[in-house]
């Protein structure tokens, strides 16, 4: 897996220094500084739609961590956000991340379970929001009918494997080959250890889906409202650089934007990717490759400020000191050996 995201993110840099010779660094630049100081509106607007889709991974979360703050769950995001987008790992790396800061919040399986219901709440929704603005760029769009067939079918074999997986966790079976293995003779101990924390996952999985039926449909709603932030971004950007694009226009632009992305997620940072889809799709509007490689810069710029946001966030969360945890029955903490005797000295001290 670490070879092909290496010879991906190779082949990205690449295709970017192509796109880069072909477009022309001077005419890049100067479509960049037309953009001014409306960047910095444009770049905020990622920071917004975080924001939104924070909403939508608290409809994911189940027991004691419902309870956390929403600025709580926002700096875990963006933590995750920015190892996902700094580090080659496909969008999984910020995952672990994710689950790791929650479980430091409240130990057990709702932190996996949060993490991995979250995950398909984002990607269904995604699935969707491309899915809706197909209709309004189907009509508009002079695109090939073997490129139009094969983002079908790819998206197709999307949705099937989302479903598919959304069955696996309604239904508790993501650790049903794990403990299929465990229950054989060769099995070993940390096999069967594995198969149990799969089944406490499973089994949390199966709970937040029987007891909270609408939490996927909500979160999906907030995901949508978070994409669609991106729709004004777009407009912005034609705005800025003096284009006459009406909304109906930068919508088409964003929503085919992020129907290449679906098909790219693999690509490390989508390198070469993010700029290429965007010329592509600038010229199919009519626009010149030139502003296209600029809005996919501009796309980018936001990305590595909020990536360097989250970073910077996730430094702060891995040094902070943990709180001592109190007993469930009371609001005394719960102190280690040594501190138990020097409170016992100190105690014996003060009495009379």
């Amino acid at each position: 897996m670490k070879k092909l995201q290496t010879v991906l993110l190779v082949l990205g840099i690449i295709f970017l220094a192509v796109l880069l010779a072909r477009v022309g660094v001077r005419e890049l630049w100067h479509e960049l500084t037309l953009l001014g100081w409306g960047l910095v509106p444009f770049i905020l607007g990622e920071g917004l739609g975080e924001m939104i889709h924070t909403l939508g991974w608290r409809h994911c979360l189940s027991g004691p961590l419902r309870s956390i703050s929403w600025w709580a769950l926002f700096r875990i995001r963006m933590a995750g956000y920015a190892i996902n987008f700094l580090t080659p790992t496909a969008a999984l790396g910020g995952e672990v991340t994710k689950g790791t800061l929650l479980a430091s919040h409240h130990r057990g399986p709702e932190a996996a379970s949060g993490v991995l219901i979250g995950k398909l709440c984002f990607a269904l929704a995604h699935l969707i929001f491309v899915a809706l603005g197909a209709l309004l760029i189907l009509w508009r769009v002079q695109v090939s009918r073997p490129l139009w067939m094969a983002m079908l079918v790819s998206g197709l074999v999307m949705a099937a494997g989302m479903i598919a997986f959304l069955l696996i966790q309604k239904y508790g079976r993501l650790g049903g080959i794990v403990r299929w293995l465990a229950a054989r003779k060769f099995a070993g101990k940390t096999l069967h250890k594995v198969a149990d924390e799969l089944t406490a996952v499973d089994q949390t999985m199966k709970r937040f889906y029987e007891e909270r039926p609408w939490g996927v449909s909500l979160a999906i709603a907030w995901h949508l409202v978070g994409y669609s932030v991106g729709i004004a971004q777009t407009w912005l950007f034609f705005h800025l650089l003096h284009q006459n694009a009406t909304w109906t226009v930068a919508a088409s632009t964003w929503f085919l934007g992020m129907w290449f992305d679906l098909l790219t997620f693999a690509v490390p940072q989508n390198l070469g990717g993010l700029e290429g889809t965007r010329i592509f799709i600038f010229q199919a509007f009519g626009y010149t490759a030139p502003m296209g490689m600029a809005y996919g810069f501009a796309l980018r710029l936001a990305m590595v400020f909020w990536s360097c946001f989250g970073l910077g966030i996730y430094g702060l969360l891995v040094s902070a000191p943990e709180v001592p945890k109190t007993r469930a029955t009371g609001s005394k903490p719960v102190l280690g050996p040594g501190q138990n005797q020097e409170f016992t000295r100190l105690k014996g001290e003060n009495l009379p």
